[in-house]
């Protein structure tokens, strides 16, 4: 019962939040941005939350059950990203431009600019739809009578959260995402270097996690090395990298900073402050998964441990921790796509001369219509993925597609369009087709296919024909 009032009394204080700031929301700058008005801290904590969402707390503490402390190895893709934004940060709050595709459309012509929204809409859907799934998985899991048993299905307690979410994000834009994201981002950390110690003194420390881990039959669980190939590294850690170094959601935050030095000064703090929390959480999903033998209860090993290993006060606030960093991620990846389809096409192509509150009205409608696409991509998903397989599948859509050319507009003069669009193209197929494509599987050697993930054909395509085609077309000039 603690859990359910906890978290009912804060999303009943998200929501007021998110009434209240809608007052002081008058302009696209303010709903997208808010109003280049965040402080350097505030920086950080939208950003930490925005990143550590469900792949973080479900995808990569799922992982960490099904392989144990070699875990550790997984934030290592998304801490260099972020290292190498460090040099970019106050390059984009310069460029005084809103969204990503706005910044391929100044230098690379309209049709990058839609191809590269295209792309975005695609990947941050599914990175949304699994948000749902995670909320729904929360609140089925509180949702229980006294016998334990789940009051709501998972499909009901999913359109719960889905419906939440989108209500949230509407209400207020960034201007009411960015503080709560920081109270999210600071609250966790809290919950979390509170949890570990009293998670392995419930454990038995190193003695008694071996011991259960042999009970289980999970050999490997307490080995770091030997467990992951070096092709497997490079599947679970490129993703990360590469979506992180394109991260609109990162971009935006730079543009919605008071200046240029503090996007750089809060993206240097954001590394160390994504590596603590990541490795928190894979160190508390590996206790806690050596009090876990049922499969199916590890598979959200987070939430069951706040729900039944942690006491009960500060299990029902870490569960609220699980709840506001999945809100915090699905907001921003809603809202990034919102903001994109209004500026870049309705602005751009329909009516540029839109009033302020016309633009306010239809980015609330656009978040609502996006929301609605990504509940339905979350059914499809539902269960025929892990989380951790879905993040991986998105960020590399997103990463494959949109990084290079997004990079090469800072560093490289010598991009073209036509090489910015083949990699966009090329960053998205290869993805789709080598996941989804019957005929792929049919031509690949089976145990090639089996140990490539997607993320290594489709960089290497995007990057090879951004550089070949770059330099074929600018010597034609």
């Amino acid at each position: 019962m603690l859990h359910i009032i906890i978290i009912i009394s804060y999303l009943l204080f998200l929501l007021s939040l998110g009434i209240y700031k809608s007052r002081k929301v008058k302009n696209q700058i303010d709903f997208a941005v808010a109003g280049r008005s965040l402080t350097p801290w505030v920086l950080v904590g939208t950003m930490l939350a925005t990143w550590m969402g469900t792949g973080s707390i479900l995808g990569n503490a799922g992982k960490t059950y099904e392989t144990g402390i070699a875990s550790f190895i997984l934030p290592i893709g998304g801490a260099l990203g972020i290292l190498m934004l460090t040099r970019i940060a106050g390059k984009v709050r310069k460029f005084e431009k809103i969204t990503v595709p706005e910044i391929f459309g100044e230098c690379y012509g309209p049709s990058a600019r839609i191809l590269s929204l295209i792309a975005l809409v695609i990947s941050y859907m599914v990175i949304v739809s699994y948000q749902y799934n995670a909320g729904g998985a929360v609140l089925m899991t509180v949702l229980t009578n006294s016998a334990g048993t789940p009051l709501l299905s998972l499909e009901s307690s999913t359109i719960i959260a889905a419906t939440f979410i989108i209500i949230y994000t509407l209400l207020a834009g960034l201007l009411s995402v960015a503080y709560t994201d920081f109270a999210n981002g600071i609250i966790m950390l809290i919950c979390l270097l509170i949890a570990l110690p009293i998670l392995w003194l419930k454990a038995g420390g190193i003695d008694g996690m071996e011991q259960a881990f042999l009970s289980m039959g999970n050999h490997d669980h307490m080995r770091f090395f030997g467990v992951f190939s070096t092709l497997e590294i490079l599947n679970f850690c490129l993703p990360a990298f590469l979506l992180v170094l394109g991260d609109a959601n990162m971009y935006q935050r730079f543009s919605a900073s008071r200046d240029a030095k503090g996007a750089t000064v809060a993206t240097f703090v954001l590394v160390f402050a994504v590596l603590i929390a990541e490795l928190l959480i894979i160190a508390s999903a590996w206790v806690s998964s050596s009090m876990i033998p049922e499969a199916e209860s590890g598979r959200y090993v987070l939430i069951y441990a706040s729900h039944t290993l942690l006491p009960a006060f500060l299990g029902a606030i870490m569960m609220t921790t699980i709840v506001g960093m999945i809100i915090s991620t699905a907001d921003s990846f809603l809202l990034v796509p919102s903001n994109s389809i209004v500026r870049d096409v309705y602005l751009q192509y329909v009516n540029p001369n839109a009033s302020d509150r016309q633009i306010i009205i239809l980015s609330r409608i656009v978040v609502l219509l996006l929301g609605i696409i990504a509940y339905f991509v979350s059914l499809i998903f539902a269960q025929s993925t892990t989380i951790f397989e879905k993040s991986l599948y998105a960020f590399t859509i997103y990463g494959a597609s949109i990084t290079p050319s997004l990079f090469a507009a800072f560093f490289w003069k010598g991009v073209t369009k036509q090489g910015a669009i083949s990699s966009i193209l090329s960053g998205i197929i290869v993805t789709l087709l080598w996941k989804e494509a019957n005929f792929i599987q049919r031509i690949i050697p089976t145990k090639l296919y089996e140990n490539l993930d997607e993320v290594l054909p489709a960089i290497t395509i995007s990057l090879f024909l951004l550089i070949t085609i770059s330099i074929l077309t600018r010597e034609k000039k």
